[in-house]
């Protein structure tokens, strides 16, 4: 699971439906970490466009990042091994820097936010399709396929 969500060129595979475009833009000053020009969308229509970079990684237990331009804050990725699964956990701080939804965020709050619970759901099932995806690989190669 680590290895799928630290990989921030592979969102666009897993997660279409939000992941538009992802380029890498250079390294970040602080960080010294490549730095990943992104754009999104959610069910409404607007997109996206911001910066994201990798600012502490402690694998396979957490993953930390911040980002940039419509979307400023950090978020971290949490996982935790239970058994046979992994439980996941992603903590994401923003402020939304666009102009037009800064504009509208005191009234348009809740349709926002549920905008991005349905963001996080595809988000959720990207994961499992990747998951299974891998899986499927992995048992075609082990069969030697």
């Amino acid at each position: 699971m680590y290895e799928v969500c630290s990989n921030f060129m592979d969102y666009k595979r897993w997660w279409p439906e939000v992941y538009l475009d992802i380029q890498t833009t250079g390294r970040d000053k602080e960080t010294g970490n490549e730095v990943f020009a992104l754009l999104t969308k959610g069910k409404l229509p607007y997109k996206l466009r911001w910066n994201s970079c990798k600012t502490a990684e402690n694998a396979p237990y957490s993953l930390s990042l911040k980002a940039s331009g419509d979307l400023a804050g950090h978020g971290t990725w949490m996982f935790e091994q239970d058994g046979e699964y992994v439980k996941l956990r992603y903590d994401w701080y923003v402020n939304a820097e666009k102009p037009l939804l800064k504009f509208l965020s005191p009234v348009m709050k809740p349709i926002f936010r549920s905008n991005h619970y349905w963001a996080m759901r595809k988000g959720l099932e990207g994961l499992e399709r990747e998951l299974e995806r891998r899986r499927g690989a992995a048992s075609s190669n082990m069969a030697g396929g």
